[in-house]
């Protein structure tokens, strides 16, 4: 936790610099009150790496295709001269990710995770599967992270302005 903190207060002391007055001065402390609720609820002082980047893609304000690419990153396991994201690995980034609409009482349960991973891999023979397909998975949208989808719709939204006036 204490690790975690400090390379919090360091990715948001380079956010502030690169933004100036669009960081609030609380958001290390924010972020890691945040993750501590999603992925250290029995106060063990200990969070995964691998949750931590899960939630911190999640939330970034990059594209979907950006964060997708990232998940897959973060989560795959070289194979020769590709990389490769295996069944278990899949369900371990959808049991992370998960933690997030949790947090406001909007998880699924377990079976949710094992459907999802199932439809991942539905036709596919091997225990592993390449990008392309990761990411074909997750553009047909699947139910347990249509919340990542429809946030970053309403991100992108908030910048949209039109040129109508209304009476």
């Amino acid at each position: 936790e204490q690790q975690l903190s400090g390379m919090l207060k360091e990715l948001f002391q380079r956010a502030r610099l690169e933004k100036p007055g669009q960081v609030d001065p609380r958001a290390a402390k924010f972020t890691l009150s945040l993750l501590k609720a999603m992925y250290d609820r029995s106060g063990t002082g200990y969070i995964k790496t691998k949750s931590v980047a899960a939630a911190l893609i999640a939330l970034s304000r990059d594209t979907l295709l950006a964060k997708y690419r990232a998940f897959f990153e973060f989560y795959a396991v070289p194979d020769g001269k590709k990389s490769l994201i295996t069944c278990s690995a899949l369900r371990s980034q959808l049991t992370d990710l998960n933690q997030i609409p949790a947090i406001v009482g909007e998880s699924c349960t377990p079976s949710c995770v094992e459907i999802a991973t199932h439809s991942c891999f539905q036709g596919v023979l091997n225990s592993a599967i390449v990008e392309e397909k990761f990411l074909s998975w997750l553009r047909s949208e699947p139910a347990l992270l249509l919340w990542l989808s429809t946030c970053y719709r309403l991100s992108a939204s908030e910048t949209v302005s039109h040129q109508v006036r209304c009476r």
